[in-house]
Order: C-alpha cells, then structure tokens, then sequence
C-alpha cells in the first residue's frame, strides 16, 4: 500500500427535497384544501476518525463525495423521506483544510470521533403550510434549500510520541528497527526512507509509538533532497530524538543543520524537548567517542548520548531518555507482555 499524507477533494451536502402542492380530494368529506408535505432533509457530509487506516491512499482515487438529496413531499400532509448522511472515513490524525490551506476546518486526534462538516438543506415547505385565514388554496411550495459546496485538502499528521530526526544516513532506520519490529528499509545510500515510519516501543513496561521521518539536509525548507513536507508528522510528538552520525566529518555541523531546517519550518519543532545522541559508535575507540561527544555537546548545549543501533549499545539509555521527556500520562503501561517484541504500526 503507498503512503499518502495529503490529498485534495470535493464535498457537497445534499439539497433539501421540494414541497409537494396537493389538495385533500376526499368522498364525504365536506370541505377540501390543502394537504401538500414537506420535502426532506439532504444529507449530510460527516468525517469519522477510524482504526485501521494510516495512510490517505484511498482519496487519490474518489475524489468527490456528494451526499444524497431529500426527496420531495406529497399529498396527505407527508413530508419526504431526508437523504442519507455520507460517511467518510479517515484515518486517525488527518486535518481537513480549507482550499487555501490557510484554515484548519477539522481536526481528528482520537479513534471514533465524528464531526459534521456540512449540513444538508432543509425541505421545501409544502402547499399546506401556506394556508392561511385569507389564502385558503395556496398553491405555493418551497423548493427546498440549497447544499454546501467546497473543495478541501485532507492532511495526515501521524499520531506519535516521539520523533527520530537527523540527516540522511543518520541511522534513524537502523535505530527504529532495533527498538521496534517496524522493518525499516536500510541501506547505505541517503534517502533510504522516503515516507515516514511508525513502531510501538515496549520498554520497561511502558509503550509508546516513535515516528522515523526522510532525513533533512541544508536548504529543506525549500524545497531540498525531499523536502520538509514530512515534518508535519512529528509536530504532535511530544519530544524528537536527534541522531547525529559518528562519522560525519563535522558532527556539530551535522547538529545545526538539522536544527536550522527545523526552525525554518516552524510549527513548533524547535521548542519541543529532544535527546541528542551520537549514533555509529560502534565503528570508534573510546578515545574518539568522547571527543565527539564532548564537541556535540557544545555544539548543542545539551548531554549526549553515545549509542549504535546496529550493535544496540546505548539503546536502553536512549529510551529511559525518552520516557522520561514523554511523561507517565503519555507512556503507558504494557499489561502481562513485558518480554514480548514490540509490535509494528508502519503506514505502508
């Protein structure tokens, strides 16, 4: 299945069904008049939130949506059957935006939450409700009130507790698949990943879910390698793990230009809480190890943690870092399965 976190579509409500113009032609019944029923309710357009889904593949394909109408009304006073709601499902973290991109309309942060977006039209009044002391056969009826129209983007934002950024080759794959059964492709080439990755981590009885996004590089806000369009997958992390590779010819370089990248972007990113890490270890002496750590920690004011995914050395230090910064209301508890592997929650 392809990964897709963006796509546009057309929504419209249904038009509320026409008033019906009937007169009561009844045997015994002295006097007549008017009987003529309402018209239906349109549908409605409802976004629902559900599991299962994690990618926005689906509306690259059905791309209009358009609720049903109401049907119109008859004689005998009876009002026509509404149109059905149209349902669309989504997946969990998916924003509806306007077609400008400038207002978040809808935001869906939790399983089986449901919003309407569109009303349908109300019925059209039918000739009886037009009767009057001095109208006594109307003939008038409503024609039933208009739909709501628009095009709209839906925008995936992946629901994570914690977020691997670095530079292309960082170890950011090697790191997810050791901490969680996520199989990230690998490979020694930059841009490995090219969509983000999910995976539940199970640590210490707790669990929460890491997020590995395509690595960044200088000018990624505008448009470089592939861009900063998969940040917006970690704006809802709670802290973001920076990877920084043991092998760069100048790790504090490294270090800025990732941070640079994530405050052009903004959103937030560069204020979130992060644990540093020098990652590739496993290659060094340990003389080399803490003069590259020394020189990270001054580039980024902040302790560093030596590790290597691929040995898994430091591994657990870098998670007890990132339960603690996600917090006991975030991380929660694993029930009877503490020496289980980690499970996987990949959007591909």
């Amino acid at each position: 299945m392809h990964f897709l976190d963006q796509a546009k579509i057309f929504v419209r409500s249904g038009l509320g069904g026409p008033g019906a113009v009937s007169f009561r032609r009844e045997k015994f019944i002295e006097y007549g008049g008017p009987d003529g029923g309402n018209g239906g309710k349109g549908g409605d357009i409802i976004f629902e939130a559900v599991a299962g889904l994690n990618t926005l593949i689906d509306f690259r394909y059905t791309q209009h949506f358009r609720a049903p109408r109401g049907h119109g009304g008859s004689g005998s006073n009876r009002t026509g059957a509404g149109g059905d709601d149209l349902l669309i499902k989504v997946p969990v973290g998916t924003q509806v935006l306007s077609e400008d991109k400038e207002e978040v309309l809808l935001d869906f942060t939790k399983v089986g939450q449901r919003e309407i977006f569109m009303r349908g039209g109300d019925g059209g009044r039918g000739n009886a409700s037009y009767k009057t002391s001095t109208n006594r056969t109307p003939r008038q009826h409503g024609t039933g009130w208009p739909y709501e129209e628009a095009w709209v983007w839906l925008r995936l934002k992946l629901l994570a507790d914690a977020g691997l950024v670095g530079l292309p080759n960082a170890g950011k794959s090697t790191f997810i698949n050791a901490v969680t059964n996520a199989q990230a492709k690998v490979g020694e080439y930059a841009f490995t990943t090219t969509r983000p990755q999910l995976g539940v981590v199970r640590h210490k009885q707790r669990e929460f879910v890491i997020a590995d996004i395509p690595g960044l590089i200088a000018g990624a806000a505008e448009g470089a390698g592939i861009g900063d369009r998969f940040l917006g997958h970690i704006e809802r992390c709670r802290v973001l793990l920076h990877l920084v590779d043991a092998n760069d010819t100048d790790v504090g370089e490294s270090y800025r230009i990732v941070r640079e990248e994530l405050a052009n972007y903004g959103g937030g990113l560069i204020d979130k809480p992060h644990v540093v890490a020098l990652n590739k270890i496993d290659t060094l002496d340990d003389e080399l190890i803490a003069a590259l750590s020394a020189e990270l920690e001054e580039a980024s004011g902040a302790e560093v943690l030596p590790i290597s995914g691929a040995s898994h050395v430091g591994i657990d230090w870098a998670l007890d870092r990132l339960i603690e910064a996600i917090g006991p209301e975030a991380a929660k508890i694993a029930a009877d399965d503490e020496g289980e592997d980690a499970i996987e929650w990949s959007p591909v």
